[in-house]
């Protein structure tokens, strides 16, 4: 689970944790971006580190600690963050195709996103409340 501060923003089910110990172990460290839509809709895509490269406009939601040696950082796009600035999102993993290029494809698992409204502590601590 991540945790920056005292709240987390992102966090792993059991179940994605597994799966992502699985795909380091045969492709090494892994890091996610949240893709903005398109062609894999807003899946978490998972690539080996250093595949896709992050820039200035991707902001570092945090990093999950799996029990590997490297953690697991997870971005998304900053514009695409303004939307979703206000949920905690979920990585869990359930049966069907992989997105795009993410390394899951050919588990016959894939990666998604479970979202819900950050509660007031949160909001608080993140300075999105009035």
């Amino acid at each position: 689970m991540v945790s920056i501060g005292t709240y987390p923003r992102v966090a792993v089910t059991d179940a994605a944790a597994s799966l992502i110990r699985d795909l380091a172990a045969q492709h090494g460290p892994l890091m996610f971006h949240q893709s903005g839509g398109c062609c894999d809709g807003s899946s978490p895509m998972c690539y080996p580190v250093g595949m896709f490269l992050t820039g200035p406009s991707d902001v570092l939601l945090g990093v999950l600690d799996v029990g590997l040696e490297a953690p697991v950082e997870v971005y998304m796009s900053e514009s695409q963050f303004e939307y979703w600035k206000y949920t905690h999102l979920t990585i869990d993993v359930v049966p069907g195709r992989g997105a795009g290029f993410s390394v899951e494809g050919p588990t016959g698992m894939r990666f998604l996103i479970r979202s819900r409204m950050l509660n007031e502590a949160e909001l608080a601590y993140f300075g999105l409340s009035g």
